[in-house]
């Protein structure tokens, strides 16, 4: 018998039928095979939300050759990703290419391994038509909230604007945090710190003011800081307390999306969609040598923290033959999902936990190599043994005053011997032999002034991190999300950080005044509770759309009643910019394609320009100034102020440091841990130092 296989990537293929081998033919769809219409809303709300897909737009020649390969094959299954999306592939596949849904035709597979393709095709069943209806009704939500209210944006804000369930949400988060900080008014305190000494040992350590007479005491003045350190100044610093204990640390759980999204973000600098991109291919295989293709990572959408037994008994292999017997926990390390959360998959992980990073190192790109160590050590430290540390806490005592002093050494250093979560942790300080009684010897002492520091501006780490404690969105969500809010220029990166932009600001004001619900944190999370009960089967996905749909039109027809005849402007940014054709200030206005600068004389005066930003770089071709630029897509890189006619253009960024090779002042660049010289024929190039 001849048999068809249909996967979502060519990747993904590859893979798969090296694993089946003959007897198989292994094809790709290239994700969706159709889709609800570009053109118009493509659901008919009056008659049960019915949606009407047509076949998407380029992709006819492919859906001639599955229909082709289907038709002489004798069995056809239907291997798409093990998610909705994939389910909903799944769907369309069938529907198309006139498969039967009663037929055992839908096989899975958690990992791209022998063991797991195995596994899939061993267990194939039908097609689960609450997973496609969960995914069919949050794609019918999301099309009514944007086809309705988008048009409603361009008539009030501006042409080309788009909202959406989800990415409205984040916008509102990014345009409240900022809110807050503008708001905020900080508030003065003070520190008093110390440096002593005990007496039987000259090493100095830092004690810090608590109190009066035990009482958490703050301080708020100079004045009243003076005058703790007047009452302390001729006084013993007796100690009157010394406690000490064993800590325990434990490792972190293995990787869900989410949590991999931030601490790929923290450690790596990666972008949520670069991380998923990655993600994407080490799951899909990539070809080790020795090996062929293989998938390195388990399914990368999930929220669960479960992993197998087997994965289990191998990490625990791993580190007793590396680490040795003391490394391997005493009981397993079983993580509790949270609750709410989808369980069908494990946690993310290395497919077969022998293939350490330096196995693979070679066969895989440098962001590749980055992300897979990451996953691997996560999971191999979570299944570690926990570690270990000596706490002391000193309570000392000055006329009235009590002091604090803390500290710890590690005694056994159990998981962090491999990976520890990114977080500014304790530093390790170690406190000198003291005891009850002791007077300590004040080496330095003096009083500090701090202001209250506003909350921090979210970083994509903590905006995902943000989405998923609200319960807005699902581990699928997040990267196109952030990658949407910025790309409409509702939000901006200022180095690491989101800020809103103007734009973002005016339209989530809308938003609020006028529909309330879509950008109210809490409705959205029900909603999405809402969906997950399509997918167990406990709620019906019409029921739900209704539901929405009625009170969404109303408020829709009310806002356009309350905005008849009203615009709202998009405030400008000001600058130090003058117009060189009129004299008049310009200013930063948002347009289709980005930001750009425009003469605050307009309309008699209609000059614009692109904004320009120098680096101080020197062009290696010709010697003008190299100035920072944007693709068309969005991205970062550097050209020559003499464009079109000097063509030099890089994606590395230029450093302060000049080329000693070529001693004439030309501009180096750095990627990566290295600095070098782009100028013709040069090839200098030295590794940045680290700084300690």
């Amino acid at each position: 018998m001849s048999k068809l296989v249909i996967v979502e990537s060519p990747a993904k293929a590859k893979t798969i039928k090296k694993y089946l081998g003959n007897g198989y033919e292994v094809v790709a769809s290239m994700g969706h095979v159709r889709d609800l219409p570009k053109s118009k809303l493509g659901v008919d709300v009056d008659n049960n939300f019915e949606p009407v897909y047509t076949d998407i737009k380029g992709k006819e020649e492919l859906i001639e050759s599955l229909k082709k390969e289907a038709k002489k094959s004798d069995f056809v299954y239907l291997a798409t990703d093990p998610d909705r999306e994939g389910e909903a592939i799944s769907w369309h596949l069938a529907q198309m290419l006139d498969l039967p849904m009663n037929e055992n035709n839908r096989v899975t597979f958690n990992e791209i391994t022998k063991t797991g393709v195995t596994n899939g095709m061993s267990n194939p069943r039908t097609i689960d038509l609450d997973l496609v209806n969960a995914q069919q009704a949050r794609r019918i939500l999301d099309r009514i909230v944007g086809y309705k209210l988008s048009p409603f944006l361009w008539k009030k804000v501006r042409r080309g604007l788009s909202a959406g369930r989800v990415q409205s949400v984040a916008v509102s988060l990014v345009v409240d945090r900022e809110k807050k900080i503008q708001q905020f008014k900080p508030e003065e305190y003070w520190s008093i710190d110390a440096k002593m000494t005990g007496p039987s040992s000259k090493k100095q350590f830092a004690v810090s003011f608590y109190g009066i007479e035990g009482k958490k005491t703050e301080l708020h003045s100079k004045e009243e800081t003076d005058a703790i350190l007047s009452r302390v100044e001729n006084a013993d610093f007796t100690v009157t307390s010394v406690k000490k204990s064993v800590r325990k640390k434990s490792p972190a759980p293995p990787f869900t999306t989410s949590t991999m999204q931030q601490e790929a973000s923290k450690k790596l600098g990666f972008a949520a969609a670069k991380t998923m991109k990655n993600a994407q291919t080490l799951y899909e295989g990539i070809d080790i040598e020795g090996m062929g293709a293989v998938g390195l990572i388990t399914y990368m959408r999930t929220d669960s923290l479960r992993i197998s037994d087997e994965a289990r008994a191998e990490a625990y292999k791993y580190i007793e033959s590396v680490y040795g017997n003391k490394y391997v926990p005493s009981t397993p390390k079983i993580y509790k999902t949270k609750a709410g959360a989808q369980d069908a998959h494990e946690a993310i992980r290395p497919s077969m936990p022998s293939l350490t990073p330096a196995k693979v190192k070679d066969s895989l790109t440098a962001e590749q190599y980055k992300l897979y160590k990451l996953i691997w050590e996560r999971f191999i430290a979570s299944q570690m043994e926990n570690a270990s540390l000596d706490t002391v806490s000193a309570t000392i005592d000055a006329n009235g005053c009590t002091f604090k002093a803390t500290g710890f050494s590690v005694r056994f250093d159990g998981f962090t011997v491999l990976y520890e979560e990114s977080k500014d942790d304790e530093e390790n300080k170690v406190l000198p032999p003291i005891e009850n009684g002791d007077i300590l010897k004040v080496k330095s002492i003096e009083g500090s002034q701090h202001f209250t520091q506003p909350p921090a501006r979210y970083t994509e780490a903590t905006l995902i991190k943000a989405l998923e404690e609200n319960g807005i969105g699902r581990p699928s969500t997040y990267a196109p999300t952030i990658s949407t809010i910025v790309n409409r220029m509702y939000v901006e990166r200022d180095g690491k950080q989101l800020k809103p932009t103007g734009l973002g600001e005016v339209t989530t004001e809308l938003m609020k005044d006028h529909f309330k619900n879509i950008v109210d944190a809490k409705f959205t999370a029900i909603m999405e509770s809402n969906l997950d009960k399509v997918e167990t089967g406990e709620k019906q996905w019409v029921d739900i759309l209704s539901e929405f749909y009625t009170e969404f039109d109303s408020t829709l027809k009310k806002a356009e009643e309350a905005m008849d005849g009203k615009r709202i402007k998009v405030p400008d940014e000001e600058t130090d910019e003058i117009c060189e054709v009129c004299g008049k200030p310009m200013v930063i206005k948002i347009g289709r394609f980005g930001k750009f600068l425009a003469c605050t004389g307009f309309p008699e005066c209609t000059n614009t320009k692109k904004i320009i930003k120098p680096t101080g770089g020197i062009c290696p071709k010709c010697g003008k100034k190299v100035l920072q630029k944007k693709s068309k897509k969005g991205k970062k890189y550097f050209g020559c102020e003499d464009n079109p006619t000097c063509d030099f253009m890089t994606w590395d960024t230029p450093v302060s440091d000049k080329c000693p090779k070529c001693n004439d002042g030309t501009t180096l660049f750095k990627k990566g841990g290295k600095m070098f010289c782009l100028k013709d024929g040069c090839g200098y190039e030295v590794a940045i130092k680290k700084e300690k």
